[in-house]
């Protein structure tokens, strides 16, 4: 049976002291309420190739004595293990990094975000902390699913201890645009990054938050994505989206359940004949309630023929009381409130009902379904449960939602009434348009969102999830039998050392050399020559360099060498004590219609440059910004269309580089100049481009094809870097 092990701050339960032991109570949060019923699901089910555990805080400081007792309780009753912090911990941990400085800058904040050290420090300590837990449980076949923002160290924390194993991660709050996220220091986010991609898949609410995320991993760590995938240290990485939806049967039942009734009976009482507008949210400045007040009072000017006929039920739920800025929203709302009622209210009528405290089910089911309009109205908001919440409650396909453009939960819910929470005008102005929306357009709108959150509900959210990560397991491994390792790095040694006649092709940038800024500065190092030399010297050996370096180049710096060249992918030939060759007649007239072409892009992209060699050119665009120079290179390919149309050359997309030479021209057809006429019974060919795709499908399936980086290719075997194939050049150069 294969175990989902769930990571979040918070467990399922908030633990409090009483007189005779430990009081559990179950958590009211959106994470814990839906994890909770997918969970929770898979035992009812009687699921008999899952089960779960769920790690967590309990949600206070437990002394030494009681800890057994309480892990005890919750293993038996919640499927739990709790993991144990100091007061000092949760203080500069919780209170400190994660609400004073990840919270505000995420969710567009920055004024309010804080960057002290100590918070930092206790918090990659927490993470740690739910490492050494995590480690003492994990076993090699478990899923573990990571959630949210307290945790984005772990992941990687994780991968270090165990690389073998299945982590998901998902983020439930906005991930920030690039522009915000760097203003973190600079060894903070990047070490945030490093954590995230040390989970296999990486899952977002909105799209937007997605690409936010693929923007900072591209512009701070350098990994570029295809499709969302990336490839790290060897494994693949998925970054997705999948936004979270809600056990929809469960709130639409509700509705009728006698509880609810009875409860929605009373609060109708206090409301009388009006009609209920309910705005409810935890104590939180990124919730936009003062922004909901001032949109309020303004509908109230604006529209005097409702006074006395709406009341606006206001919930606030306590939240981060530890926070300074809460405590000042807290009395500002209080005000607030008190100004409009004293505004507009009479003997008879309170304008706005408010309510600070927290709702349990049942009370709160009844308050949907009370209120003819729900209005959710964040600043910013990751996904916003409480919008999908109200509309599965809308029993009768009655209700109005008026929802903020800024929540997740917009994208999913675009027959809402969409708005700008920055706007008060907008937000009367809406409220005025729900309270005159006819039902039947009412229960059109609620029909066809109901259908939606009833079809990707909490459990297909999941599920999905799961799968998805299972899926990139079998990604990585796929890339994994590629590698060139341990068994198939020992037969190739060992084919080598039977063989009496090997021919070795080797590219050189990014084969034998790591990339440089500039091309020059990429020069052999002592140790790749004395390489070299060693297998050249060796009778049994014939060693080819097939380069796109112009000839000079590599006259310069291997002429000495007892090693064959291969010059511009193969235009130029020259065998080991012989001279230079074309492989065919080449023109480069064409050069001179092209390269003003190439120096206009130069002009438009700073850290571009173009590199001239007798019959190609090349653009480079490897020390340029990181998200620019991509976009450049695919326009400059569109215009190279348009200017080759009628010349016999061809356009190759390099690594960082746009090359344009004669066609007709590739390392493949240069290969076979040295193996045509000689019996090898070994061969090797080791590249990093694509351009060495041609050598690799011209070679015969027996040749030992190798493709620097983990990325398609047509090579039989894959290594990661060009380290990798400088130690396996030593191990060939001292085998006899």
């Amino acid at each position: 049976m294969q175990r989902i092990i769930v990571v979040s701050n918070r467990l399922p339960f908030t633990l409090a002291p009483e007189e005779q032991g430990w009081k559990f109570s179950e958590s009211t949060g959106g994470l814990a309420t839906g994890l909770s019923t997918y969970l929770q699901s898979l035992s009812e089910n009687g699921n008999p190739d899952l089960s779960y555990l769920w790690v967590g805080w309990p949600g206070c400081s437990v002394p030494e004595t009681a800890k057994d007792a309480v892990r005890k309780e919750a293993l038996e009753h919640y499927h739990a293990l709790p993991v144990f912090l100091s007061e000092e911990s949760i203080e500069r941990f919780y209170q400190g990094f994660c609400n004073k400085t990840i919270w505000p800058l995420f969710h567009y904040f920055q004024s309010y975000a804080r960057y002290h050290q100590q918070y930092w420090e206790h918090y990659r300590s927490v993470n740690g902390i739910f490492c050494e837990e995590l480690l003492r449980i994990l076993q090699p076949d478990d899923l573990l699913w990571i959630h949210d923002y307290h945790l984005m160290l772990l992941p990687g924390l994780i991968r270090e201890q165990i690389p073998t194993l299945s982590v998901g991660f998902f983020l439930h709050i906005p991930f920030p645009t690039y522009e915000m996220f760097r203003l973190l220091p600079a060894e903070w986010r990047k070490e945030l990054l490093r954590g995230l991609l040390g989970a296999d898949l990486i899952g977002f609410h909105t799209y937007d938050y997605l690409q936010y995320f693929l923007r900072c991993v591209l512009r701070l760590m350098g990994h570029e994505h295809t499709m969302g995938q990336l490839l790290v240290n060897g494994r693949a990485v998925k970054a997705g989206t999948f936004p979270m939806g809600i056990d929809f049967r469960k709130f639409y039942e509700a509705a009728c359940e006698p509880e609810t009734s009875e409860a929605e009976r009373e609060l109708r009482q206090s409301v009388g004949n009006t009609k209920a507008i309910l705005s409810i949210d935890r104590l939180d400045y990124t919730k936009g309630i003062l922004n909901r007040l001032e949109g309020f009072e303004t509908f109230l000017e604006l529209h005097p023929r409702w006074c006395g006929k709406v009341t606006l039920i206001l919930v606030v739920a306590p939240s981060r009381i530890a926070v300074d800025q809460y405590e000042l929203m807290k009395k500002q709302i209080e005000e607030q409130v008190g100004r409009i009622n004293g505004r507009f209210g009479t003997l008879e009528w309170v304008p706005i009902r408010y309510q600070y405290k927290n709702i349990s089910f049942h009370p709160l089911v009844a308050l949907y379904a009370l209120s003819d309009i729900a209005m959710i109205t964040p600043l910013r908001d990751g996904m916003n449960l409480i919008a999908k919440e109200y509309v599965a409650s809308c029993r009768d396909s009655s209700g109005v939602l008026i929802l903020s453009e800024m929540a997740g939960a917009a994208k999913e819910l675009a027959e809402a009434i969409i708005i700008n929470p920055n706007n008060k005008e907008e937000i009367a102005s809406s409220i005025a348009q729900a309270l005159d929306m006819p039902a039947e357009e009412q229960a059109r709108r609620n029909t066809i969102m109901q259908k939606r959150l009833q079809r990707y509900d909490v459990h297909r959210w999941a599920n999905e999830f799961i799968g998805e990560l299972r899926a990139v397991k079998h990604t990585t491994a796929s890339i994994a039998t590629k590698l060139l390792s341990g068994g198939t790095r020992r037969k190739l040694i060992e084919e080598y050392a039977r063989s009496a006649h090997r021919t070795l092709f080797l590219d050189y940038d990014g084969t034998l050399v790591g990339f440089k800024p500039k091309p020059p500065d990429a020069r052999p190092t002592d140790e790749l020559f004395g390489i070299l030399e060693a297998l050249a010297r060796n009778l049994r050996n014939q060693v080819v360099l097939v380069s796109g370096r112009d000839r000079r180049t590599l006259d310069r710096w291997f002429g000495s060498a007892n090693v064959s060249l291969a010059a511009e992918h193969g235009a130029w030939l020259k065998e080991f004590s012989s001279d230079w060759r074309l492989i065919k007649p080449l023109t480069n007239e064409w050069k001179a219609k092209i390269k003003p072409l190439l120096e206009l892009y130069v002009d438009r992209l700073p850290g571009s440059f173009v590199e001239e060699k007798e019959y190609s050119l090349a653009w480079h665009y490897r020390s340029t910004d990181p998200e620019q120079g991509p976009m450049q290179a695919l326009e400059l390919l569109d215009d190279l269309v348009e200017f080759t149309a009628n010349i016999d050359i061809q356009v190759l997309r390099g690594n960082k580089v746009v090359e344009i030479r004669n066609a007709g021209v590739n390392k493949g057809l240069a290969a076979m100049q040295w193996i045509s006429d000689r019996a090898n019974d070994f061969l090797l060919a080791v590249g990093d481009d694509w351009t060495d795709e041609d050598l690799f499908t011209t070679l015969p399936k027996t040749a030992n094809t190798i493709h620097v980086g983990l990325t398609p290719t047509n090579a039989r075997f894959t290594v990661s870097d060009h380290t990798d194939v400088l130690s396996l050049l030593k191990d060939l150069a001292t085998t006899k």
